[in-house]
């Protein structure tokens, strides 16, 4: 090798040994959409004092759910509700000695922020249709999306399903359900407490019975596809006071 070869060589092996040396650790965690703010923020607070670099990707718990079982390189995983814990747990996706319930959060009927209305309680009698109108029902598509499966759950309980699914507009999570109300494009919306806490276009009409659908619960677990040290030390950080108070500021009901 020529002088010059050895020089570039050098150079080239000390710039990679300085960027290792500098590089942090990162993380990837799958949440529910209806985590975005808490995570993010949560994340960004774990970051500060592990040296970590965690990245998130949320969605339907249901999207999400299927992706790891295909080998998404996913660390940690949270859903919004137990049954897509389920599955993965089935599919031997994640380490079941790992899942333990984070969470919890109620379900709330929304309306834009400006539209007048009178006060609405959701039981046997409401009047879906009257409270509708010409317009929609924003909601996340019941047949993926774990809150519309538990408006799904609640409405059929109540009697309401019939009026209401014809009104349904479906969307792809919660977050999307939420917007499509914020825009105007809906005139009402059912979506979780902590979403709605999270807008100032709109507003809580009304809170669904708890006893109407089975409890909202947030599950979390590490996937089986080895999960590094660090997104251990996630895990373990998401049970503490720190991040609790986090998720509390959210709206979430934690232990």
């Amino acid at each position: 090798m020529n002088a010059r070869l050895k020089l570039i060589f050098g150079v080239v092996v000390a710039s990679t040994l300085s960027f290792s040396s500098f590089a942090k650790e990162q993380i990837t965690v799958f949440a529910a959409a209806s985590l975005t703010n808490a995570m993010t923020d949560i994340g960004k607070q774990f970051d500060k004092t592990h040296d970590t670099d965690t990245r998130f990707s949320f969605a339907s718990s249901s999207t999400l759910a299927r992706q790891i079982e295909q080998g998404a390189p996913a660390e940690l995983f949270l859903s919004a509700n137990q049954k897509w814990m389920d599955y993965l747990q089935q599919q031997h996706s994640i380490d079941s000695a790992s899942r333990i319930t984070l969470l919890h959060n109620a379900l709330v009927m929304i309306a834009p922020q400006a539209r007048e209305l009178p006060a609405v309680v959701i039981d046997a009698k409401l009047n879906v249709v009257g409270l509708v109108g010409d317009s929609r029902i924003a909601v996340g598509d019941p047949d993926h999306v774990p809150a519309g499966r538990y408006a799904k759950e609640s409405l059929e309980t109540l009697g309401l399903w019939a009026s209401a699914e014809p009104l349904l507009a479906r969307a792809n999570n919660v977050r999307a359900a939420l917007a499509l109300v914020e825009r105007g494009e809906a005139s009402i919306g059912i979506v979780y407490a902590t979403d709605a806490q999270i807008s100032d276009k709109v507003k809580t009409v009304a809170e669904f019975p708890s006893s109407s659908h089975k409890p909202i619960a947030y599950p979390v677990a590490l996937t089986s596809s080895a999960p590094s040290p660090a997104a251990k030390a996630l895990y373990d950080y998401l049970q503490t006071a720190e991040a609790k108070a986090v998720f509390a500021k959210y709206g979430f009901k934690v232990d």
